[in-house]
């Protein structure tokens, strides 16, 4: 099964607005999750705390519950992340393919499915570049003329893929998508760093942001990093 955006690993936690119950109907055609359990899991106090859990039975699973905020989740077969989703007011309906996965229904749902789409096509595209590559050396094109050309659209693809993320973070500061998919984005780097897209992120931000204690700690860790760094 393909995972999306570099796992998908972490949910957010974070008050948004006042709702008493999630419920979240599921829908797979993946044949080797038949019979399993499916966990929800929510990122808290550094670790990924299940809050519920549900056997898929006939292609079918459900989760529902009682919260006290929305938050951003994550569907977990054991220890691996399959996807997001936000236990937000109203019926979310979760889908999960082979090669896609989608969360819909609800306002932050579908703005964080287009979202992954989007970064999916992406995603997509620079996977195609090798390929693209082996059709210009068939065709008899000129090998320096094949890394200039491939060259540039693998820049625009990452250029392209940076705004993507950095305009979604900005423009959900203020509600639990901003500071999960800002959690999504950092997940996959070695240790804190702030990088010119961090940088950017992090200079807008409003104080909601800001404050969420996964970006709060990671502020704090990837400066002292920086520091360390130039001292050597």
């Amino acid at each position: 099964m393909k995972k999306l955006f570099t796992s998908l690993i972490f949910g957010a936690v974070a008050l948004a607005s006042c709702s008493d119950q999630y419920l979240v109907s599921g829908s797979s055609n993946v044949e080797a999750l038949e019979g399993k359990m499916l966990y929800l899991r929510v990122f808290k106090d550094d670790d990924m705390c299940a809050i519920d859990s549900s056997r898929v039975v006939h292609g079918r699973f459900k989760f529902r519950g009682m919260m006290d905020s929305v938050v951003m989740a994550n569907v977990f077969l054991e220890d691996n992340s399959v996807m997001p989703v936000v236990l937000e007011d109203g019926d979310v309906r979760v889908r999960i393919d082979e090669t896609t996965q989608s969360a819909t229904g609800t306002p932050l749902n579908d703005s964080l499915t287009n979202f992954i789409q989007k970064k999916l096509q992406i995603d997509a595209r620079m996977a195609e570049l090798p390929h693209l590559e082996s059709q210009m050396i068939m065709n008899g094109i000129d090998h320096d003329q094949i890394l200039m050309e491939l060259g540039q659209q693998a820049q625009e693809l990452e250029i392209e893929n940076d705004r993507l993320i950095t305009r979604f973070i900005r423009s959900n500061y203020n509600n639990v998508l901003g500071p999960g998919v800002f959690m999504i984005l950092t997940s996959g780097l070695e240790y804190p760093v702030m990088n010119p897209q961090i940088e950017e992120i992090i200079s807008q931000a409003p104080p909601y942001f800001r404050n969420h204690p996964y970006v709060r700690e990671y502020i704090k860790k990837a400066e002292s990093n920086m520091e360390k760094l130039r001292q050597y």
